[in-house]
């Protein structure tokens, strides 16, 4: 018997983190890989240096795969249309994966499936964005419908006049996508896997807390949710991924309105693992990275149960210190139930490196949890113990 062969396009912490999953179901992994130094070349043996933008390097990498799958969206969608007319097994596809690609194209599949959409509209020059911010009232969101994430490609026009600042925007692309500014109490992930014959499983969808539009904190489940509206938006990402022919994980970032239409607005959309489920690692029967893994070869699907009543999912950013091994020994004694995720990468301000989970014994102590799990990645990011904390390791060894 032999085991699948599955490639992901892209070297980052997502392809670097279904290696774990694919080893354990006995699942050859490749990665094409942007350089020799990215995340996912240490954890994956076949991981081929390439450029994902250049057909041939694609068509080449596809050789000897049964599925062909992606650690980004950034792949162009002529290039997996190619794929696929020379019979490569590419999962998610081009039909479904435009719709993670292009912000445009996502809003317009969001409207025609009548799911709650933020008023929007796509503006060719500054006129057309002062004409839209008029019409729905100051301030708008701008985006570049395609390449932005982590809040790249993102600006707040505060007014037409801030809007005449646009200018080169519009240079570098048109048309882009104006959106009304969202007031939302606070942003939640629906996290859903769905394979090729048309399974799907949800995970409980989660709140997260982002700071200059990185998603700095996970809590899952969200707690304090109304449960139509968890209900709702748990159905609304299952709906998408069905109507969308969407394969693999797919995680539906939305916006808390509470007492308005459904209680939500839909954000975004990512095909595949995302930073807002790494919670499942550790927090769930089945974690993201396998989910995917099963999804995309048409696998039966594992089960979503959450493994405690609250999970927390605290990023590690970098910081200070360059040497992170240095400070396991602080780290992980100082939270021994923690689990620490490392992608080895190199430490820059502000870049994720690694993030840290933590399931809590009960939700009336998720404050408890969020402090512990931050606590444990404030000394790996910082390379030193809180002047409190050092007291109370000691005390304890004492």
């Amino acid at each position: 018997m032999t085991f699948p062969v599955i490639g992901v396009v892209g070297g980052g912490q997502l392809a670097r983190m279904m290696a774990p999953a694919a080893t354990a179901l006995g699942f050859e992994l490749r990665v094409l890989a942007e350089a020799e130094d990215v995340s996912a070349v240490s954890a994956v043996a076949n991981s081929p240096v390439g450029d994902y933008r250049d057909l041939q390097t694609l068509l080449d990498f596809a050789q000897g795969l049964d599925v062909m799958t992606f650690d980004h969206e950034h792949v162009p969608t002529d290039h997996l249309r190619e794929l696929l007319a020379a019979g490569v097994n590419v999962q998610p596809g081009p039909d479904a994966l435009v719709n993670a690609q292009d912000k445009l194209v996502m809003r317009a599949a969001i409207e025609r499936l009548e799911l709650p959409n933020p008023d929007w509209a796509s503006v060719q020059d500054v006129a057309a964005l002062v004409s839209f911010g008029d019409r729905i009232g100051w301030p708008v969101v701008l985006k570049m419908p395609r390449g932005g994430y982590d809040g790249k490609g993102v600006r707040i026009v505060d007014s037409a006049e801030d809007a005449a600042d646009t200018a080169p925007w519009f240079e570098a692309m048109s048309p882009l996508l104006a959106e009304a500014k969202v007031d939302f109490s606070r942003e939640l992930s629906a996290l859903v896997a769905r394979t090729p014959d048309g399974e799907s499983r949800a995970w409980p969808v989660a709140h997260t807390i982002q700071v200059d539009g990185v998603a700095d904190e996970v809590i899952a489940p969200a707690l304090d949710i109304a449960v139509e509206v968890a209900a709702a938006a748990e159905d609304a990402a299952l709906r998408i991924a069905g109507e969308l022919g969407v394969t693999g994980v797919m995680a539906v970032e939305l916006f808390e309105t509470p007492g308005t239409g459904a209680g939500f607005l839909i954000n975004e959309l990512a095909m595949r693992p995302h930073n807002t489920g790494h919670w499942t690692q550790d927090g769930s029967v089945t974690s993201q990275f396998e989910q995917h893994l099963r999804a995309v070869l048409n696998l039966p699907l594992g089960a979503t149960d959450v493994l405690g009543p609250v999970v927390v999912m605290k990023n590690i950013l970098g910081g200070d210190n360059q040497d992170l091994f240095s400070a396991y020994p602080a780290a992980l004694s100082s939270e021994p139930a923690a689990k620490v995720h490392c992608y080895g990468k190199s430490v820059r301000p502000g870049r994720k490196i690694g993030h840290v989970n933590l399931v809590g014994a009960s939700t009336d102590e998720v404050d408890s949890v969020r402090q512990r799990a931050s606590r444990v990645a404030g000394i790996i990011r910082n390379g030193r113990v809180p002047a409190e904390e050092s007291a109370r390791i000691s005390e304890e060894n004492t």
